[in-house]
């Protein structure tokens, strides 16, 4: 049985805001993060209940992230260990990476 696999949606308020994936029980995956000046965005956190395990949900959060970021010029600083895990497995996206030090 093929579920519709829900768009990931953003959510802004201030100088925070969040990635979200929405399932059709409610359920909710998670990325949030924090804006840094007018080109940067902190990945604070992600979060993945178990509906969603299994289905790529964390990843779908961070690609649509490096997308955003790469449309609006900004960098972006993986704190999250998910986000920074993502970001090692992708070379491809280095050019949205904050580089640290």
């Amino acid at each position: 049985m093929s579920e519709q696999i829900p768009d990931v949606e953003i959510e802004e308020t201030g100088s925070r805001g969040r990635y979200v994936l929405r399932g059709p029980d409610g359920a909710e995956a998670e990325m949030t993060f924090t804006k840094v000046g007018d080109n940067q965005i902190i990945i604070d956190h992600t979060g993945v209940p178990d509906a969603f395990r299994g289905q790529g949900a964390g990843l779908r959060l961070v690609t649509r992230a490096v997308e955003d970021a790469r449309a609006a010029g900004k960098l972006i600083i993986p704190l999250c260990p998910f986000a920074a895990a993502q970001f090692k497995r992708h070379p491809e996206w280095a050019d949205v990476l904050k580089k640290q030090g």
